[in-house]
């Protein structure tokens, strides 16, 4: 007979409540927080019919991994969700684990999604290189503020590169304010240095996911941004489509709706906050984008102000990157070499290898005397020197998106990345002497 096991999982130990098929309770138990605890009470408490459920909290992944070879299924719950359902007067351990455990045998439990070992990994990596940002950030902060306390102007337009660090080097300061500045100097380099070792290790280790190198090929989308997403989204087999996908990460307004009215607000902020920011951050580079991207924010960003235009741009990235993961196909109007620089650069990161340019053969042209002419390859070469996906041809392109690139008259862009196109440049010392002519 199956039995329903609820586990209210603290920092220091764990209340567990059993039930019946009928909701009756069989026992209660007390377990420590150690993996040698939960290691004796798996075999000793546990049945192989029986079905776990546990709220997300820091250590519940931990817990889960220990639980799941010995039992039927091992339940996950949304602990907002289940505090919206099913709230106690009365709230102790005892009853929170009761509760928990009634409502997965009633089949109400607000599951959330099980992350594998890999997922959870990119998540948590992901997680701490933010944290280090956050901490430069902070640091850079503080120099700042203390310079202003001190009435003490900055020349220079960037504190922090090598004229500003060489600037700040060389103020004179007393004792103890100088003493305070190269403290602030070292953390600071401390910090980059662990964000520098960490970003090369979270390149290292998501290189050969195929989803992330797709999803930097968006405009906007670098590989914090990619491995942000793709960690966020994790299986995105389980949404119906990019809409819901986009909802998971909390890009859909609000809405409150009663009998004749109905308000749409802000949007929810449910899911991932990191994939989120770093989503909205990818969507304010894409306003001069010629793509359809480009348009749709400049259309928005015409009728409202800029951070409307820049959240739904974000949301629209959301659904396109559902697209290209579910055809397994790159982004089609990236221009083609930004896109190159930036997956080369990150070829080069995680594998230290760098590839021979590519020897593209030119018509013949007449060329102007000291001049010179770079070829900038079709996307099409520049994503199959990057082992990815083809893309759709231009005139294969369906009929609904090719009158859309009509309506937005950028029907002729596909074409163009498509193909190789040459730029002719003059040579600084010919251009020199042109100007020295006319003046």
């Amino acid at each position: 007979m199956p039995r329903y096991v609820g586990l209210d999982i603290h920092k220091q130990f764990i209340e567990a409540c059993f039930i019946d098929e009928d909701g009756k309770p069989l026992g209660r138990c007390r377990i420590a927080v150690s993996r040698e605890s939960i290691q004796t009470f798996v075999p000793k408490c546990l049945q192989s019919c029986d079905r776990v459920v546990m709220e997300a909290t820091t250590n519940t992944w931990e817990i889960a991994e220990l639980i799941r070879p010995r039992v039927a299924k091992v339940a996950i719950a949304n602990p907002l969700k289940v505090k919206a359902i099913a709230e106690a007067k009365t709230k102790t351990d005892k009853v929170d684990a009761e509760v928990l455990a009634q409502l997965l045998r009633c089949n109400f439990l607000p599951e959330v999604w099980i992350p594998d070992g890999a997922t959870r990994l990119l998540r948590e990596m992901g997680a701490h290189r933010a944290g280090l940002a956050a901490d430069q950030t902070r640091i850079k902060n503080r120099i700042q503020s203390l310079l202003a306390q001190r009435l003490i102007p900055i020349p220079v337009r960037v504190l922090f590169n090598g004229c500003g660090r060489n600037w700040l080097s060389h103020l004179e300061l007393d004792t103890q304010d100088r003493a305070r500045i190269d403290g602030y100097l070292r953390v600071l380099d401390q910090i980059e240095s662990e964000e520098t070792n960490l970003r090369k290790a979270l390149a290292q280790l998501s290189f050969d996911n195929g989803q992330i190198r797709l999803l930097m090929t968006l405009p906007g989308v670098g590989p914090a941004g990619a491995q942000a997403l793709c960690a966020a989204l994790g299986d995105w087999r389980r949404f119906k489509d990019g809409a819901h996908a986009a909802s998971y990460l909390g890009l859909t307004p609000s809405t409150r709706q009663s009998a004749g009215h109905c308000y749409h607000g802000s949007i929810t902020k449910a899911g991932n906050s990191l994939a989120r920011w770093l989503l909205t951050q990818a969507a304010g580079q894409v306003s001069e984008h010629p793509g359809p991207l480009g348009v749709f924010f400049r259309r928005i960003r015409k009728r409202k102000n800029y951070n409307v235009a820049v959240v739904a741009t974000a949301r629209k990235l959301v659904t396109i990157a559902f697209l290209m993961l579910k055809n397994n196909e790159p982004y089609r109007y990236s221009l083609p070499a930004p896109t190159q620089r930036k997956l080369s650069a990150f070829r080069v990161e995680a594998t230290g290898s760098r590839r021979p340019k590519s020897k593209l053969r030119l018509p013949m042209q007449r060329r102007e005397p000291e001049t010179r002419v770079q070829s900038i390859p079709s996307l099409d070469e520049v994503y199959r020197s990057e082992n990815l996906p083809p893309i759709t041809k231009a005139e294969a392109l369906p009929r609904g998106e090719q009158r859309m690139l009509q309506q937005m008259g950028i029907d002729h862009l596909p074409q163009r990345l498509q193909t190789v196109q040459t730029r002719t440049y003059r040579s600084t010392k010919t251009a020199h002497a042109q100007k020295r002519k006319h003046l």
